[in-house]
């Protein structure tokens, strides 16, 4: 079982920026496949953006984040980011990061597939 902690969420004006960290308690997440996520009020959860832990390093983002928002890993910190561009209102969300061992790329949006979760960070964009 990972332990992961988000940092970063907070309150910016349409247009901003922020960034999202998340580190875990393993030494290292060169083996997990790592997703954000984010729940509105009232909303499901939705998946964000994610990378793949193979060397491919493949990368996979929810259409209307695409151009926008940007993950990157830093598996020697074992830390995962996501760096949030022209936010909008419809960003307004807590955002969850996610990891799991090994997850194969085809399964990377699913956050049922995930078995290690943050408790999330407020993101507020006001308009």
């Amino acid at each position: 079982q990972v332990e992961l902690r988000e940092s970063g969420g907070g309150l910016v004006q349409a247009g901003g920026s922020l960034r999202l960290s998340c580190a875990g308690s393993v030494g290292s997440f060169s083996h997990y496949a790592l997703g954000w996520f984010r729940q509105a009020p009232g909303k499901e959860r939705e998946f964000v953006a994610a990378t793949s832990w193979s060397s491919s390093g493949s990368i996979f983002y929810a259409d209307d984040v695409k151009g926008r928002f940007t993950i990157s890993r830093d598996n020697a910190k074992s830390t995962v980011y996501l760096q949030m561009n022209n936010l909008k209102p419809e960003d307004t969300a807590v955002y969850y990061c996610a990891a799991r061992w090994l997850l194969p790329q085809s399964q990377l949006r699913q956050g049922l597939e995930y078995d290690n979760w943050g408790q999330g960070t407020q993101v507020t964009v006001s308009s």
